[in-house]
């Protein structure tokens, strides 16, 4: 098992990437804490326990500098300690050309997308220190590493969280902690279908291997990026996007 016994802490972790990266976690020997604003996300720690694994949630909302304290807070007193942790929470953000975006829109997509990943990396940072070490994958995207018309908060925030994770990693360098991040491409997850209107397929046509990802592909790039298979893997944002990068630059 690649995380065994180790304790994790995954937000944004009610469906999609961020549930099925607990889930693979469990399934790997850890301890995991789940977080979502969305109470679903109980379903996936009833899941985890269901097949024998260690797991709580808690409702959290990740923009709140205080709730992302009280969710380090309850791993270490839940668990002992927190080593590893996957910061998944997102949204789309709206689809318009920059100048017709609405502000609080912007605003909503910039707090949830950039905010709430340098409030997870604040606050896990010390406790991963405290236990001599760890390793932490934040959630960008191959569009933090590229751009498309019309999703300027989306894209933005992601740039963002590329260049908080190789930052944090080069600080942390030396205390034996971790960061990257994993950069999804299309990926079958209820963020893709409201931002395809439903129709994920129309997504498909731009990848080089023909299809979508399932979100069970990426969790297991988290997985093995928070393993110590990954022991010489740090400051890298990591396509998994069926070939897009590669196409596009």
């Amino acid at each position: 098992m690649l995380l065994r016994g180790k304790v994790g802490l995954v937000t944004g972790a009610a469906s999609g990437i961020g549930r099925a990266s607990a889930i693979a976690m469990a399934r790997e020997g850890a301890s995991v804490l789940l977080s979502d604003i969305d109470a679903k996300g109980a379903s996936a720690a009833d899941e985890i326990r269901a097949e024998g694994g260690r797991a709580i949630f808690q409702a959290a909302d990740v923009t709140d500098d205080a709730q992302v304290a009280g969710l380090v807070a309850l791993a270490e007193r839940e668990f002992g300690g927190l080593d590893v942790a996957y910061n998944n929470a997102g949204i789309e953000g709206a689809q318009a050309p920059l100048e017709q975006q609405d502000m609080a829109g912007v605003r909503k997509a910039f707090d949830v997308l950039i905010t709430s990943v340098y409030l997870c990396l604040r606050h896990e940072i010390p406790a991963l220190q405290r236990r001599g070490g760890g390793a932490i994958v934040n959630c960008g995207s191959m569009w933090g590493l590229n751009a498309w018309p019309n999703w300027s908060p989306y894209i933005t925030s992601k740039h963002a969280v590329s260049g908080m994770t190789k930052t944090a990693a080069l600080e942390q360098a030396r205390n034996n902690i971790r960061i990257n991040a994993v950069a999804p491409g299309p990926i079958l997850t209820p963020l893709l279908l409201r931002g395809w209107k439903g129709d994920p397929n129309n997504a498909s046509g731009r990848v080089p291997m023909g299809r979508i990802g399932q979100p069970e592909e990426v969790a297991d790039v988290v997985v093995f990026l928070l393993s110590e298979r990954a022991s010489f893997v740090n400051g890298h944002v990591m396509p998994v996007d069926g070939g897009m990068m590669a196409q596009t630059g």
